[in-house]
This record gives C-alpha cells, structure tokens and sequence, in this order.
C-alpha cells in the first residue's frame, strides 16, 4: 500500500504561529509535537540523541515527562527495561576501530540518572557497536568488530582488491551483568565461523557460494571496507529462540539459532534447527549468495529489523525500516518501512530454498513509502514499531522526525525533536544535527513506569519569546551550541537576535589567536546562522564568541580529524 506521505518543510519563514503560548511575530514552528490527533496509540516515547548526553521520555502531548543525564555520548540504542533501568550504549574511543558507530560501552541507569552498572567491551581485538538487545533471563545481547589482519584475511580467501589495512567481521556476544563494572559472557556467535568464498581455490573457505545459502559469502561487498557487514540491529523472539541481525553493508537480513552451545555456534550443525551457527533464513539482496540479480534485491541498507510481539497486528513478521541507499541509480534515495512474512513454518523451521532459488517471500507483505518517495528518507538508522491498534510508529532518524502511520497509512502523530549537540534547541531554529538511532514507544501501563512521577513538565525545546517579547535592550540575542560539536571539519553556529544590532562572530584556538572570522556585520532581529570549515586546522578545542550589540557570550567547540 502506498500512501501520500504529507511532509513537512522547515523553513526560517515569516508566519505568525503561536510559540509558547506567545506569539512570536516571524517565529514558524521548527520543532516538537505538530500534530497528535485520536487515532494515534497513547503512550510514552523514548529517545536519545547520538552527539548530547541524554535520553528523554515525552508524553502523546509532546511534553517531557522525564529525562535521563549521562556522561558519555550515546552510541544508539537504548531501552526502558521492565523495572525501571534505562539500558543504552554509549561512545567509547579505540583507535583501531574509529568508527562513528563504535559503543562497546553497555550502562545501566536508574531513574534519578545514577548510573548501576557498566560494562566495557572495547579493546584492540574487539568492539561493541550500534545496538545491544536485553532479553528475558536479564542478560543482554551485544553486536561487536572483531580484528582480522590482512594476512587472516587473505589466508581465510579475501580478494586483495577488497581488502584494506583490516578486516572487522562481525560477531554477537551475550553477556550475564555482574556486579557494578563487570559480565560473563554465556553464548557467542561469530560470522567469521561461516564463511564461503568462491575467489582463491589454495585458500580456506572455498566453494560455490551458490550452493551455500546457509554461509556469508566473504567477497561479497564491493569495496574495501574493512567494516565489511556493519550489523547496525539485533533483535531476538523468545519462543523460536531465535536472534535476527541486519548486515547492513550487504543489504541483507539473518536468522541464526540461538539454542545452540557456543560450541556449536561456531560449527554446522547442532541446536534445535540442526544447522548449528550457519544462517537459518536471510532476505533482501540473494545476488549476495548468488541466487539472484540486481532487479531481486529489496533491501538497500536497512535498520531496527525485529519481529512483531506477540498479540500485536502482523505478529511474528519481520518489521523493518529500508534506508534506500542507492535504490534508485539513476535517481533520488528513498525510505521504506517493510514488513516481511518469512518462510518460516508453525515450528520454526525455514525450508531450504531449491538449488538456485533465493529463501522467500519475493516481495514484503506490506510498504510505505512517500509520495514522492524521495520526500522521505534517511541515509543513516530509522526504526518502526507495531502499535497493539495496528498502527506503526516510524522515526524518520536523520530528520529526527517521528511519525505514526494509522493502518490506511496516514500519519496520525508527528514530533520534530528538539535536541541537537548542544541539547534542546529553541523553537524557530533549525533542528539540524537532532538524528535519533530509534524512538521506541511504551504502553502507559508499561512496568517500567510503574511507580514514577509522569507529570507532564512542558516541551522540551525553549521558548524564544521569553528574549524577543522581553524588552527593547539593543543586541539582546540568543546562542546556541554549535553542531555538529565534535565536529569534522564542519559546523554551524546559530543565533537569534531580539533586535537588530551590528553583529561579529569569531573563532579562536586556545591560546587566544584568531584563526577565523565568520560574521562582521548589521543583522536584523530574528534567526541566524554562520557555517565553519575547520579544513586545514589540526584537532582540538577552539572557541567562538559572538559580539550583538553591548551583549557577549563565548562557547567551547571540539575539532575531530
């Protein structure tokens, strides 16, 4: 079903709307709740953003109810647990895996933001990334990189043309919390166990990737990236015992079996399906294993692929946002969110597709897309969720845009965060830099919220009339964080002006030099910003003042090469 997608376009224009209860005479609404009508699921929602350390939990209204304060940035996902703890990655630094989605820190918070537990899994062999998944017995599943050397790679049969200076293979490891700062890991699965390649017949792992759906063609990716599979999800179904992962470099989606020992993780054979750790079902891109063309792929990147719960609309399927990189060759990217039926019979069990053939269905059961479909898209994370009314709940993640589809797949309720590096942003400005990795939503009898004041405290963005309605004194402004903050090498810095005053903005390094000079000029009341390229400036802290006026102010920003 394709439905006409109503985007929104933010603009800095000169419409009277009613900002914080004020007008604001040239203010448009740029951020927070823009529509919430009674056919949207009542609940909380869940969000935190990947460069300013925090979560936040809104109401239906787009209120705060509460938020978390953290130390370190967050790296992705994070999730409400049944008795109140905040579980979430958060951003470690380890130079041989300087990926902007390395983790390998897993917290636990509790309510009054006191950090419990943490656990780092992050070293020079090994790194946790992108998602982590609590399960029923407590324990927690962990996506990481493992290190390969050229040499491992070559002698596993790696074409050298698409092999740089490491290989990071994917592994999942499930880890049993101890005490404040430490786990055990129980269960472990890794791709580097099931490999196949079809390039060098003098090395390991050679055969007919077309004869071996079951294993993870090792040349399959054209480039040399050694973040070869970038697994950015996974998700795990309690009564297949079942874990559910999205390689996202290669376009795909698998199933593994997660009754199997450690042992036999690492083999092909053993565990409840007999096949051990070699792939039970995949789906998306069958060229990858040599069973299909380019017109058969369906998934181009993807995010947040889990199945439906139990007792929900479409439960069982596979749920999933399709960032649509490079969907169209000769045209614009677009998103999608798919729901999928696999193969899978009453027992769990996935046939093994007739030589040739690709693992089924040839289209997913549902779509949305946009109208036009370039209108919405996200080149990087996304997520979906199923409501108990059949409604889907979708974080358009680079837009930091959340929306909920009805099942006719008109939106229903839609909120701009207002939150970028700097944190919550005033109303009127450009969110830009407000990406969120997922928006997970909770019923309002959730457990987790059980016990906990929800009183609704306001929206979260600031309110700009506060400083344009509050008096005449010349140059009065508003500043905000830079972001992106770190940054490479760019950034913007954005103002508000309560009165037109000469304006001049600034940039120094530490020892007070000034090594850049953005604005030196009159500006009228109103929104502004400036863009810095740092190309040519080594790493570090500088710092920019903006001058309105006799008003003054000076912030800190972070330079990352």
């Amino acid at each position: 079903m394709i439905r006409v997608f109503r985007r929104l376009l933010i603009a800095f224009a000169a419409i009277p709307i009613l900002v914080g209860g004020a007008t604001a005479g040239s203010c448009p609404q740029t951020v927070g709740l823009f529509l919430n009508t009674p056919d949207a699921h009542p609940g909380y929602t869940l969000f935190t953003m990947r460069n300013y350390p925090a979560t936040y939990l809104i109401d239906m209204n787009g209120e705060l109810i509460h938020s978390w304060q953290h130390v370190y940035e967050s790296r992705n996902s994070v999730y409400l647990l049944e008795n109140g703890q905040l579980l979430r990655c958060s951003r470690t630094t380890n130079p041989v895996f300087p990926n902007i989605g390395s983790g390998g820190r897993i917290e636990l918070w509790d309510w009054d933001s006191t950090l419990l537990w943490e656990y780092v899994y992050s070293n020079n062999l090994v790194c946790g990334h992108h998602d982590v998944k609590p399960m029923p017995n407590g324990n927690i599943l962990v996506v990481a990189w493992e290190y390969k050397s050229p040499a491992e790679a070559l002698a596993a049969g790696r074409n050298p043309a698409l092999l740089g200076n490491a290989l990071w293979p994917d592994h999942i490891v499930e880890i049993q919390p101890v005490g404040t700062n430490g786990a055990n890991i129980v269960w472990e699965w890794h791709a580097w166990d099931h490999l196949i390649q079809d390039f060098d017949p003098t090395k390991a792992n050679y055969g007919v990737v077309a004869d071996h759906p079951e294993l993870i063609n090792l040349n399959a990716a054209n480039n040399a990236n050694p973040d070869w599979l970038h697994f950015n999800a996974v998700a795990y179904d309690e009564t297949l015992d079942q874990i559910v992962v999205s390689p996202n470099f290669v376009s795909e989606i698998w199933v593994i079996d997660h009754s199997t020992t450690t042992k036999e993780s690492a083999g092909h054979t053993g565990g409840a399906r007999g096949m051990g750790g070699d792939l039970l079902y995949r789906w998306g891109n069958p060229q990858i294993y040599g069973r299909g063309a380019a017109a058969d792929q369906r998934l181009f990147s993807s995010h947040s692929v889990h199945w439906i719960a139990p007792g929900l609309p479409g439960a069982g399927n596979l749920l999933l946002f399709n960032n649509g990189n490079n969907r169209w060759p000769d045209g614009d990217d677009y998103s999608s969110v798919e729901e999928i039926v696999t193969s899978a019979d009453v027992n769990g069990d996935y046939p093994v597709p007739p030589a040739g053939q690709p693992h089924q269905p040839p289209n997913a059961e549902w779509v949305y897309t946009a109208d036009p479909p370039e209108s919405f898209f996200s080149a990087m994370f996304g997520g979906a969720q199923r409501m108990p009314n059949g409604n889907t709940l979708v974080i358009e993640s680079n837009e930091g845009r959340i929306v909920e589809l009805d099942p006719s797949d008109e939106i229903v309720w839609e909120y701009i965060i207002p939150v970028n590096g700097g944190g919550p942003v005033y109303q009127c400005w450009d969110p830009t830099g407000n990406a969120a990795f997922r928006a997970p939503r909770y019923e309002a009898d959730y457990a987790g919220l059980a016990g906990h004041d929800l009183t609704p405290q306001g929206p979260i963005e600031l309110d700009p009339t506060a400083v344009v309605d509050s008096g005449p004194e010349p140059g009065r402004f508003l500043l905000a964080q830079n972001h992106p903050n770190p940054f490479r090498p760019a950034t913007t810095i954005e103002f508000w002006l309560a009165e037109a005053a000469p304006v001049s903005l600034r940039v120094y390094g530490v020892t007070g030099q000034r090594v850049a000079t953005l604005l030196d000029a009159r500006l009228g009341r109103g929104a502004h910003r400036a863009s810095w390229d740092a190309d040519g400036l080594p790493s570090g802290v500088y710092y920019y003042t903006l001058r309105a006026g006799s008003q003054e102010e000076t912030r800190k920003m972070v330079l990352v090469r």
